[in-house]
């Protein structure tokens, strides 16, 4: 954990969303696989594995277009055939990830999850780990109007648990597009990676807390 404390931030929360992809599970090997054979098949040149960490951010509604130009469509779909053969096989847990859901759930915070990762492949996910029964709901990209940063996907994400959108809920996840998706629906931005962000690297979604993983996230919760 680092300094990243503020009176904003500093109550137990009563609600979590989490991102799913590198914040609770590894997948960074699927997605690059997946994406470079989709840009090798319409004529692009592939990216390195930092190339990729940095680039796929935003759904692919959001982000083929610019990519694949008209084509973007086509990508998609060939990029989704590849991603359906390899991603449940290659799923990996992040360290610490179900312990923390499971002991987050027992203390009776309502947690959901807010992903640009399209929907049906989501659930299908977590229902592969047993991890559906921890989340009130699991909202992924094309589910909701709009998705990251936009904040529809945070209030369908919410729907049901009776909390509404505001600094008793921590959004948590690896990226500038979680910290801006709940900087944009006024909750708590929660940054979960291995490495301290950079000075200004995240402008004005600069996270309130930062975790170098689940079980640190978990042990603050517990003692708040």
């Amino acid at each position: 954990m680092s300094g990243f404390e503020n009176p904003r931030g500093g109550s137990r929360p009563r609600a979590i969303l989490f991102d799913w992809d590198n914040t609770l599970i590894d997948s960074w090997a699927v997605i690059h696989e997946c994406q470079n054979a989709t840009l090798q098949a319409f004529g692009h040149q592939p990216w390195t594995l930092e190339q990729t960490r940095k680039r796929v951010r935003k759904s692919m509604r959001d982000s083929f277009p610019g990519l694949f130009g008209e084509d973007w469509q086509a990508a998609g779909e060939f990029f989704y055939h590849r991603f359906n053969e390899i991603h449940l096989e290659k799923l990996t847990p992040l360290c610490g990830a179900e312990e923390m859901l499971a002991d987050l759930t027992d203390q009776g915070i309502y947690l959901a999850v807010v992903s640009n990762k399209k929907g049906e492949y989501l659930r299908r996910e977590a229902a592969h780990l047993g991890w559906k029964p921890y989340f009130g709901n699991l909202i992924g990209a094309l589910d909701a109007k709009a998705d990251k940063p936009a904040t529809a996907p945070v209030h369908m994400a919410l729907r049901g648990s009776g909390i509404k959108a505001g600094p008793e809920v921590w959004f948590a996840g690896d990226a500038c597009v979680d910290l801006e998706c709940a900087v944009n629906s006024g909750c708590i931005p929660v940054l979960v990676r291995d490495n301290s962000p950079g000075e200004m690297e995240f402008g004005s979604f600069s996270p309130t807390w930062h975790f170098e993983g689940c079980i640190p996230l978990f042990n603050l919760v517990e003692r708040l």
